[in-house]
């Protein structure tokens, strides 16, 4: 998933980049209001993170003018120091789909944005795909190629984070967190349970899905 974070506040900026980052997002900021719209209307974004108060062209008049362009069905969750119900009307009327105020937690602007990306999606993904990968949750029947495959019920948690973050590199404390909550196993055994997912996904192909990422996780994606 690939965020747009429009913040003119450096170090909030920065803060957030690196907390979504941790959370497997690919992320680009933007922090100033002109930049965000060039980015917003010329690259694609599965959600915009949007400051009200911008030097160059405030949130509101960018959400409104994303609204009434290609890109108007692009998720958009506002950030604003303003608590005045007007102002929060004002967001939802140019177009926010939500609108978070200042100061906030950021597992809580996390949740929003899960939130947020389900909604838009038409509620959980069913199947996730990632090249010739196929991952039916409904099923939990994984194939590649038109192969059936058996990862188990480990390699199945593994292989949903991995998929539904590509191409995003996933760090490994996200996939232990997923897998083993606030207790993780010694530090071998999420080595342990890619290498066998390895094993099923990539082994029998001729090309590879699953890299690693020295010294930080693992992505899935087509190189």
């Amino acid at each position: 998933m690939r965020l747009l974070v429009i913040e003119d506040n450096r170090d909030i900026l920065a803060n957030l980049a690196d907390y979504l980052g941790m959370k497997g997002y690919v992320v680009d900021c933007a922090a100033d209001g002109l930049t965000g719209l060039h980015l917003a209307a010329t690259q694609h974004y599965d959600l915009l993170v949007l400051d009200v108060m911008l030097p160059g062209l405030d949130g509101f008049s960018l959400c409104e003018r994303l609204r009434g362009g290609e890109r108007r069905n692009v998720p958009v969750i506002m950030l604003t120091a303003r608590d005045a119900l007007d102002d929060r009307l004002q967001g939802f009327r140019t177009g926010a789909d939500d609108y978070l105020t200042k100061p906030f937690a950021l597992p809580e602007l996390a949740a929003r944005i899960e939130a947020v990306l389900k909604r838009s999606q038409g509620g959980a993904r069913h199947e996730l795909r990632v090249g010739d990968l196929s991952y039916d949750l409904d099923t939990l029947e994984v194939r590649r190629a038109g192969q059936v495959l058996h990862p188990g019920p480990i390699g199945l948690k593994l292989l949903a984070e991995l998929m539904r973050r590509s191409p995003a590199v996933v760090r490994r404390e996200v996939l232990e967190e997923a897998l083993w909550g606030d207790s993780p196993p010694d530090s071998d055994a999420l080595r342990s349970h890619i290498h066998a997912l390895r094993q099923q996904i990539d082994k029998p192909f001729e090309s590879a899905l699953l890299h690693t990422v020295h010294g930080i996780g693992y992505r899935l994606a087509e190189r």
